[in-house]
């Protein structure tokens, strides 16, 4: 088997390990992040009614400048404001099988510096 194939499966491991114990609800509901080449995206959802209560993206903003930390920071951020104005504290997060370092841990620190508890 070739390397990509095999680091994708491993990916894919990760992810399914992670969601089999990370299931959001109505009080605390999940923040789901999503990191690719070049956009980031995180979404808060309630998985027991299967609807997205918050949801940010960098695709389509051509104002965030920046390295993939930095746009990662703003995502954060955003989704921390967003879900305080819907009265969201508590979630639980949800890293989609990604390790927690760098831009993962950048949007996270930004996140709980807008008051979100995780």
């Amino acid at each position: 088997m070739n390397r990509l194939f095999l680091k994708t499966q491993n990916l894919a491991r990760r992810k399914n390990r992670v969601r089999s114990k990370v299931i959001g609800t109505t009080l605390r509901p999940r923040l789901s992040v999503r990191i690719s080449n070049l956009h980031v995206v995180a979404q808060i959802i309630d998985d027991s009614v299967g609807k997205t209560l918050v949801h940010i993206t960098t695709v389509g903003n051509k104002t965030i400048k920046g390295n993939m930390t930095e746009k990662a920071a703003w995502v954060g951020t955003e989704i921390g404001k967003k879900a305080k104005a819907k009265k969201l504290t508590k979630v639980v997060f949800d890293r989609n099988g990604k390790l927690f370092h760098g831009r993962v841990k950048a949007l996270a620190d930004a996140a709980r510096q807008e008051g979100l508890e995780f």
